[in-house]
């Protein structure tokens, strides 16, 4: 089962048996001051440079977010998204917790999104859902409800299952459905990430759905977290999450999602391995020419 979210020129498939999607988490203002100022400020520079970063980078779908405090949120989705979309043709992730919001990014958005997200809470469930079967989206699925986030398997499946169930009553098929399992931090909660692997195991193989979640939220708190968010990735995938909201920018992480590739089977031949290595070897030689070039001149005095 794959779940396919499109631009107007490209398909992005997320599923087993496919390299796992990287969706790039750059374009959300919380925790950038400088970027959430820029936009409420009507300033779009740094959303478009920071779009083409990622996929330069490797991102397949963006995440775009717009939620900074007393602004109008739904306009500046809305011209984030199309801002983006006139920079890149990668597949977005509309991300908000607002609703009028989301509906104004969909309103715009030219292709299949991704809709970040709902939960199991009934408010959520009857006002977001109806929306992403408007409009033909895939919907991110968030497992906890109004009884907050558990830390127990049992009880955020039956919330994964619960979410899945109600989109189908309006019309939303289960291969839409992509279930976030959710990555607390583990310096906090040390079974944190034990718990989600066997989650992830059981909502593949019980209720057949893909995985999602914020890969950076493991280690909030802790030292040399690009390299403890690359150990999570590739255990991740090995459990069988298909996607993940995380920093393509970081090499760690991008180099350990194209070893598990390889290491799952997804990534045949071998040949994104060796093309993301030998562009690398390329890029090192041309470096260490220039170096030789320069010392040549700065010894004839040049």
């Amino acid at each position: 089962m794959f779940t396919e979210i499109s631009s107007m020129s490209r398909t992005v498939l997320i599923g087993p048996g496919h390299p796992f999607v990287i969706i790039g988490e750059r374009i959300n203002p919380t925790g950038r001051k400088m970027l959430s100022a820029e936009m409420a400020a009507g300033n779009f520079e740094r959303v478009a440079s920071d779009a083409l970063a990622q996929v330069a980078a490797g991102a397949h779908m963006l995440d775009v977010n717009a939620g900074i405090p007393l602004a109008d949120e739904p306009a500046l989705l809305a011209r984030a998204i199309e801002v983006v979309q006139e920079v890149t043709d990668v597949p977005l992730c509309i991300d908000s917790s607002i609703v009028a919001a989301l509906e104004r990014g969909l309103s715009v958005y030219k292709g299949k999104p991704l809709v970040n997200s709902v939960t199991g809470e009934e408010e959520r469930l009857e006002s977001v859902l109806p929306l992403v079967a408007k409009y033909g989206a895939a919907v991110v699925g968030v497992a906890n409800d109004e009884t907050g986030i558990s830390e127990h398997v049992d009880v955020r499946f039956a919330i994964a299952k619960k979410i899945v169930d109600r989109a189908a009553q309006v019309g939303i098929p289960r291969h839409d459905v992509i279930i976030d399992p959710l990555a607390m931090p583990v310096g906090a909660l040390p079974a944190a990430c034990a718990t989600l692997f066997s989650l992830v195991r059981r909502l593949r193989d019980e209720l057949g759905v893909n995985t999602i979640c914020g890969a950076s939220n493991v280690s909030f708190g802790l030292s040399n977290r690009p390299g403890l968010n690359a150990a999570f990735i590739a255990m991740a995938i090995g459990a069988g999450m298909t996607c993940a909201i995380t920093n393509p920018l970081e090499e760690r992480i991008r180099e350990s999602i194209l070893a598990a590739n390889v290491m799952m089977d997804h990534d045949p031949n071998c040949m994104a391995w060796l093309a993301h290595h030998r562009t690398g070897a390329e890029a090192a030689g041309a470096g260490n020419r220039r170096e030789r070039r320069t010392a040549r001149r700065a010894s004839r005095g040049v």
